[in-house]
């Protein structure tokens, strides 16, 4: 039987990781794919962590060696007895038993903390976006869906900031892609559907080769897609971005790269078959459609379903 192939997405609070991993289980098929989230491992309940003066962002407010442990369960097939923190209540509620199906997607805020937690991903996918647009996805989520006032959670966030510039942003470091979307500079409205996004590639994992209808823009028609070479924490990467506003057609061309010497993929580039990628909620609740977050979640199904080819072939899925 082939292990489960496994990907982590690890961001801040509200840095968009639940948007990214529901469209990725569409487009893998919610019944293959079993998505846990780390923040369930906290040691400590709401009320508990404001009378010890003590963050959920700190490693020391959560029990990372049962996270690891179950993750190197997960990677070998095996099932756990996942806790579950209630992010309504604050509470810690009754563990949750959880088997592993094809695809594992870990999603949470310190899934790459510890060696033994990096070493059982296939995948490892960082969420950077600009703290200012963090922010506003934070108030937004926190006083629709968590019961807060704006107040609460802009003051909860510049307490929460010292751990994150500590224990969340070094975690990038350990990524495989960095994701980081980000509003076009003409946009004051930082709609959703109109963000770009800057993916940086390491070389720890073989990425497709965009370089056959990528340019460096210098104004061509291919400008609204950029590919470059870069620098990110003094290592050399490459640097796709792509603007909210490209063309379809442009959005097309790069989607054949990606599905090109990926079979399992080709249905995935036919939009009818898959109207949910790319799909985020609107400023007014609307459904509207991304291009680069469509891009985004087609480019990291691609890299589970080759970890999944060289994993069944007998090769390592890094480099």
């Amino acid at each position: 039987m082939t292990r489960p192939i496994i990907l982590g997405i690890v961001g801040d609070s509200a840095a968009g990781k639940t948007t990214l991993t529901k469209g990725i289980a569409q487009v893998l098929g919610p019944e293959n794919v079993t998505v846990i989230c780390t923040d369930d491992y906290h040691r400590y309940d709401r009320k508990q962590r404001a009378e010890i003066g003590i963050t959920a962002l700190d490693p020391d407010c959560n029990y990372l060696d049962i996270m690891q442990q179950h993750l190197s369960q997960l990677r070998n097939g095996l099932p756990i007895l996942k806790p579950i923190y209630n992010h309504t209540t604050g509470s810690l509620d009754a563990p949750e038993y959880i088997k592993p199906n094809k695809f594992v997607i870990v999603e949470g805020l310190l899934g790459y903390s510890t060696l033994k937690a990096r070493q059982c991903y296939d995948v490892k996918v960082y969420l950077a976006p600009p703290e200012s647009l963090r922010a506003s996805w934070k108030v937004k989520r926190d006083t629709q869906k968590r019961g807060y006032t704006e107040e609460q959670v802009l003051k909860a966030l510049e307490g929460r900031e010292p751990d994150s510039e500590k224990f969340i942003r070094p975690q990038r470091q350990w990524s495989d892609i960095v994701v980081s979307f980000y509003p076009p500079k003409d946009d004051s409205e930082e709609s959703n559907g109109h963000l770009n996004v800057r993916l940086v590639l390491r070389p720890t994992i073989p990425h497709p080769d965009f370089t056959q209808i990528v340019s460096s823009g210098n104004g061509n028609s291919m400008s609204a897609i950029r590919l470059d070479l870069d620098r990110d924490m003094s290592k050399p990467v490459d640097v796709l971005e792509v603007d909210g506003h490209a063309t379809l057609e442009q959005v097309n061309r790069l989607e054949q790269v990606i599905c090109a010497d990926m079979p399992n993929l080709k249905n995935v580039c036919d939009r009818e078959s898959n109207p949910e990628l790319g799909k985020v909620a609107g400023t007014t609740g609307e459904s509207i459609q991304s291009y680069p977050l469509a891009l985004t979640q087609l480019l990291i199904t691609y890299h589970m379903l080759k970890a999944t080819q060289m994993s069944q072939e007998g090769l390592p899925a890094k480099i």
